[in-house]
């Protein structure tokens, strides 16, 4: 008796262990999968447009408000920091790299998961609830190349777009705050960005804003497309994948600033 007891406390244990190196392995597979469909002809190139336009232009909105919000008290909580030292002529280029660097690609990838990524999932899991996916399959359509893989470029192409939007709103935000509302001269504002803003920095951004693009589709179609049955279901798979597409972007950007810098 006392052994059986051991016994199924290791099987406990196992099991937990194991739980989560399925769900990676499940994860990985789906990625691979996406992504050998994606060099398969013919691709999908109407299905790709409807999602550029669902992912990246209904975002726009949302990530210029908040990019220039974000750029404006970036300005004004910067600007006091740097009077203290006498450096206000540097608040310029602390915006600019801000934005660039951090701020434009991570929140403006938030904003995307919480407005497009939480409904991709929905729409994806009711499909799959209402056995649309299944129609697919009995239709002789491929559900990755009709539903994952644009969906996955689409977040490819849009999310350096809109980070690039973010910054230079940012960056005009935080104009606004230091030269209309400080007194800092325009000149000044600008022309000292030029000497610490380089291509390389950009192009690090635009990097961040690529691996969140993949990390975001990815996640959410995964969560969409292994929805459970019912309104519980989908509603589990939508927080799931929001939660998760937030952490990992979180992580994603300790680990490439660490690589990138």
């Amino acid at each position: 008796m006392e052994n059986n007891k051991i016994l199924n406390f290791f099987v406990l244990i196992g099991r937990a262990g194991l739980s989560p190196v399925l769900t990676l392995g499940r994860v990985g597979i789906f990625l691979a999968t996406a992504i050998f469909w994606t060099f398969v002809p013919p691709l999908k190139v109407g299905r790709l447009i409807k999602q550029i336009y669902f992912i990246g232009s209904k975002s726009i909105t949302i990530v210029s408000l908040t990019g220039a919000f974000t750029g404006m008290v970036l300005a004004l909580e910067t600007f006091y920091a740097m009077r203290k030292f006498g450096a206000e002529a540097l608040l310029g280029p602390t915006v600019a790299l801000s934005m660039i660097r951090e701020l434009g690609p991570v929140i403006s990838a938030l904003m995307i998961t919480a407005r497009a990524g939480s409904a991709l999932t929905a729409e994806i899991g009711i499909m799959r609830i209402t056995e649309q996916i299944d129609a697919l399959e009995l239709m002789a359509l491929n559900p990755y190349r009709y539903l994952i893989v644009p969906n996955l470029l689409a977040g490819i192409i849009s999310f350096p777009l809109l980070a690039a939007l973010f910054d230079v709103v940012g960056i005009y935000g935080g104009y606004l705050v230091g030269v209309k509302l400080l007194g800092l001269s325009a000149g000044t504002y600008f022309g000292e960005m030029k000497n610490f803003v380089d291509i390389t920095e950009i192009l690090h951004g635009t990097y961040k804003s690529l691996t969140f693009g993949i990390l975001v589709t990815w996640i959410c179609c995964y969560c969409g497309y292994t929805a459970g049955y019912g309104a519980e279901g989908v509603s589990k798979a939508t927080t799931r994948a929001v939660v998760a597409s937030s952490v990992l972007i979180l992580i994603g950007d300790y680990v490439l600033t660490s690589l990138l810098f």
